[in-house]
């Protein structure tokens, strides 16, 4: 009995200490992104002999419109193998109070990671896409991504488009009618 009291209490102990060795975190600071007419590219690199670390890099922005936004994003990386390289496990939008707004997709994984990301009418206001992962082995790794910011149409757009349908409609159905004569 008081061997197995010592086993357990040796056990106990083992496992508490596991549990304080965490993986390196190797995330860039955070980037500005670097706007051309509201598209842009951002990414990041990492070194040889970093498997098992973890990534959470920040690319910042800001929305000064006064109208609303959409914001549409895409990320990816390749490698020769699943496990080799890194592996992205999520891309998401924050904004400057780091609440999330929105969640990616994964689109595919493996030797090839892609996610996208979509956001409507963003407020005028500071943002980040943060790309989570990790390094799977000690080769290098990198990965890309591209974003671009467009108008959310105003009621008003809708209106007209939806009135030159109509106009387009009525001239279809006249000249139906007008065949028919």
């Amino acid at each position: 009995m008081k061997k197995s009291f010592i086993a357990a209490i040796v056990l106990a102990s083992a496992s508490f200490g596991s549990s304080g060795v965490m993986a390196q975190d190797i995330s860039s600071a955070p980037q500005a992104i670097d706007w051309t007419d509201f598209t842009a590219f951002f990414g990041d690199s990492f070194a040889e002999d970093n498997s098992g670390a973890t990534f959470a890099d920040r690319f910042t922005f800001t929305v000064d419109s006064t109208i609303g936004l959409n914001l549409d994003a895409v990320v990816g990386s390749i490698s020769r193998s699943a496990d080799v390289g890194l592996d992205i496990t999520g891309l998401s939008l924050y904004d400057a109070d780091e609440t999330l707004i929105t969640a990616g997709t994964l689109l595919e994984d493996g030797a090839l990671d892609v996610w996208r990301l979509s956001s409507d009418n963003l407020d005028a206001g500071d943002y980040y896409v943060q790309v989570s992962g990790s390094l799977v082995s000690d080769t290098a790794g990198s990965f890309g991504g591209a974003v671009m910011l467009a108008p959310v149409p105003e009621p008003e757009t809708y209106g007209m488009m939806l009135g030159g349908l109509g106009v387009l409609g009525w001239l279809a159905r006249r000249r139906g009618k007008a065949r028919a004569e």
